[in-house]
């Protein structure tokens, strides 16, 4: 049976994609399901597959696993091979670190630029806690390029865990016109230039489901596929 992969729209679902392009991008195979967020009925339908109630959720058999750094761990030890984390110890070490900086941080550029990569890019005002974090991350993926990054376009060289984890912030960084380094915009062209990147963005920008909530713009000035 193969894996399953409960994700929410495309479009908005920054946790969602973490662990959905990790496994797209290293070749693991897995269906998905998609339950649109804030519909009726979707926070029972997530329900059902995770007590939590968000997604992603990872279903491997009678197995349930939640939130995407979970989901990231089990894959690295699922498939080996797919070498999710770096073999090296000392870049493995820093590959968990940064991930889960990432994933425990960074509220305020979380709060002010939210994931909605059918926004028109469009530069838009941040307050001075959301540019510490848009400092801190540019200063992460430089020091760990440097250090780690030979023989590749990524963090560790080649696409691993980490890259899945800040590829939310790629988007971000895109859709609300960031001003970055032409280190920053190097690695975000590789970032984008993969086929499971692309894959993603166009099955969200094709999406018909609208939240308001997260919306700055009239319908028709949204981007499409």
């Amino acid at each position: 049976m193969p894996l399953k992969l409960i994700i929410g729209n495309k479009n908005y679902s920054s946790w969602s994609l973490r662990p959905w392009i990790a496994m797209r991008a290293t070749g693991i195979a897995f269906d998905e399901e998609v339950i649109p967020l804030y519909a009726e009925g979707s926070k029972e339908n997530i329900l059902k597959h995770s007590p939590a109630g968000k997604v992603p959720i990872l279903i491997d058999g009678d197995t349930r696993v939640w939130e995407s750094l979970a989901i990231l761990e089990y894959l690295a030890e699922r498939f080996p091979s797919a070498g999710l984390w770096p073999s090296d110890a000392k870049a493995r070490a820093h590959a968990r670190t940064i991930s889960t900086e990432m994933h425990a941080g960074f509220v305020p550029l979380r709060s002010e630029c939210g994931m909605n990569m059918a926004r028109p890019h469009v530069k838009k005002a941040l307050s001075d806690d959301a540019k510490a974090n848009v400092a801190r991350i540019e200063t992460i993926w430089a020091e760990t390029r440097a250090a780690y990054g030979a023989g590749g376009s990524f963090l560790f060289g080649k696409f691993s865990a980490a890259d899945a984890m800040f590829a939310p912030v790629v988007s971000r960084f895109e859709s609300y016109a960031v001003d970055v380094t032409p280190s920053t915009k190097a690695y975000m062209d590789a970032m984008r230039s993969l086929p499971a990147w692309q894959e993603w963005r166009s099955a969200g920008l094709k999406e018909t489901w609208l939240l308001p909530q997260f919306e700055e713009f009239p319908r028709e000035q949204r981007l499409r596929a």
